[in-house]
């Protein structure tokens, strides 16, 4: 957690300024019941009325002074946790954004979303509070218990009685309850994502009718949140009256002392009533610093959730000497395979692909196969934990990153576009690209109809593109790579959505480009591969055949066996396409 200050050292000036007029504002505070009380036995006990009228007078100067306070020390304080806070989702956005899939697919989206929202939300009260009340609560206390033995040093015993009662009761009920408040942010957690997983799956839900099933399983997350919070509500609730009772006790206590104290000509009236104010302060700030204690705690709580993800560093792997590759080939693997992170086995094993710029090759093989994983090879967006992959001649570990994925045009098996307008969508791809080009781009990328039917360029994306079909999605995430111009254009299984017209059309289009990319085309149907330079099956994670179409149909039983099957179901002879 202490790593994390680090983000609050430009707001050194805000960090003093705050607690030092909170300071200001209590000490106007502690002066007030004195003031009350020289009102009382000056101006009411001898009808002294310019007297209570300048007394008066000076607690609403008192009155307009602390609210002065108030304000400037809130505005510092939210200054400097608002700035912390803006500065450390900042770098922690950005360091995310380093984060290799392996990290990613290991700490989990959810979790980070809810580091950067809920987390840092609870790190900004806990600071805010803290810079408000952590040197004023205390302050008020032990300056209530000094003015009372300013007025009176008998009647102020009580206070030493009555401070560490009250005390052990609000931090022992705040001991108790904390670790109660977490099992209650555990249970909140799991209600969250119960309804966060609900609600973005909730058209398979439906289609399944698991709407009661879902409802009952959410029920019983609700009731154990419930449950929880009931008992946590009976600890803090028993506060309240415990502290009162001791309170009342104090001032019946209080106010016998001083009444004999009065009679016996040693106290005035409005020292009571000041005492009796005093008391009251106490017990006030006693209760704000348990409170500010339970939010401190659970901000630190949140802070070193935050900590570790900050801390996440990529593994460094130092490689003494790396393979050389053939700088005549665009994109070689050679024995290239990897294992996901707490996997058993390997996703891929012993591949070799040699592929020469300009040429086009075709990915094919059944669903778990490994299509998808060997294409996020190229632009290293999981690193091969054994073999090697080369582009250009050089090993992808060699490359910088951004360098490597420049070269690249990459289409994703699942369509993702951003809230916006399609003209700030496709311009990912080349943010200094004209109109015309993101025209031609996506005429290529048989869109057109997309943007006639949108409104042009400046037609609205929804978040995740909820206003597309799937089709219109995938073809102007294809448009969006084609802007790139790229050298190496990666298209994962990304016409899954395409009707065969639209699909034969697309790589008509792919191949009258005005220039020549290597292009990488992952798919299950064998009328998106059967014209591509080479074709890499690939059954289980292995490489079970290589070549063209035609090869393949006599050497390779699983590639046989893929087209005979979309051959049968197509019910026409897929040759004469």
């Amino acid at each position: 957690m202490r790593k994390l200050f680090v983000y609050l050292k430009e707001y050194r000036k805000e960090c003093v300024l705050g607690p030092l007029f909170k300071l200001l504002e209590a000490s106007l505070e502690l002066f007030v019941p004195m003031v009350v009380a020289a009102v009382i036995d000056r101006g009411i006990a001898f009808a002294d009325h310019g007297y209570i009228v300048r007394m008066s007078l000076l607690l609403v100067g008192f009155g307009l002074a602390g609210l002065a306070f108030s304000v400037t020390a809130q505005y510092f304080s939210a200054k400097a946790a608002i700035g912390f806070v803006t500065r450390l989702r900042h770098a922690l956005y950005a360091h995310v954004q380093t984060f290799s899939h392996r990290t990613l697919d290991t700490i989990g989206i959810s979790t980070l979303i809810t580091r950067m929202t809920s987390d840092m939300n609870q790190v900004q009260t806990g600071l805010n509070l803290t810079l408000r009340l952590l040197l004023r609560s205390p302050f008020v206390v032990f300056g209530a218990m000094l003015m009372a033995f300013t007025i009176d040093a008998k009647a102020a015993l009580w206070f030493l009685a009555v401070i560490p009662a009250l005390s052990l009761v609000v931090f022992g009920i705040m001991l108790v309850s904390i670790p109660l408040y977490r099992r209650v942010q555990e249970k909140l957690d799991a209600v969250l994502g119960s309804a966060r997983e609900n609600l973005n799956g909730v058209r398979v839900l439906r289609a399944f009718r698991r709407e009661a099933a879902e409802q009952a399983s959410f029920g019983e997350k609700n009731t154990a949140l419930t449950r929880n919070q009931r008992r946590v509500g009976r600890v803090s609730a028993l506060m309240n009256p415990i502290t009162l009772v001791i309170i009342d006790l104090a001032v019946l206590g209080l106010l016998r002392t001083g009444s004999l104290r009065v009679n016996a000509g040693l106290l005035t009236q409005g020292a009571v009533v000041a005492l009796y104010h005093y008391m009251g302060q106490i017990l006030v700030e006693l209760i704000k610093l348990a409170n500010l204690i339970i939010n401190v705690t659970k901000a630190v709580a949140c802070g070193k959730r935050i900590q570790a993800v900050l801390d996440v560093e990529e593994p460094q792997t130092v490689e003494p000497e790396l393979p050389k590759g053939d700088p005549s080939l665009r994109v070689e693997l050679r024995d290239a395979g990897i294992r996901y992170h707490g996997s058993a086995a390997d996703a891929l094993s012993g591949i070799d692909l040699r592929v020469k710029p300009g040429q086009t090759v075709g990915l094919i093989g059944g669903t778990g196969s490994g299509k998808s994983t060997l294409v996020s090879l190229i632009p290293r967006f999981y690193t091969a934990t054994s073999g090697a992959v080369f582009v250009d001649g050089t090993d992808v570990r060699a490359w910088d990153p951004s360098a490597l994925r420049q070269k690249i045009g990459f289409v994703p098996q699942k369509a993702v576009l951003f809230h916006g307008t399609i003209r700030e969508n496709l311009l990912w791809g080349n943010e200094a690209a004209s109109d015309d080009e993101i025209l031609t781009a996506a005429s290529l990328a048989q869109a057109s109809d997309v943007l006639a039917a949108k409104g042009g360029l400046d037609g609205v994306v929804e978040q995740f593109g909820r206003n597309l079909s799937g089709g219109q999605r995938q073809r102007l995430t294809i448009a969006r790579a084609l802007v790139r111009r790229p050298e190496i254009l990666i298209l994962d299984d990304s016409a899954s959505a395409l009707d065969f017209a639209t699909d034969a059309a697309l790589r008509k289009a792919l191949r009258s480009l005005d220039y020549d990319p290597t292009v990488f085309l992952v798919s299950q149907r064998t009328s998106t591969v059967r014209s591509a330079d080479q074709i890499l099956v690939l059954d289980d994670g292995k490489a079970v055949g290589l070549g063209t179409h035609d090869e393949l149909l006599r050497s390779c039983p699983v590639y046989r066996e893929i087209y005979d099957s979309q051959f049968r179901k197509e019910g026409q002879d897929e040759t004469a396409r």
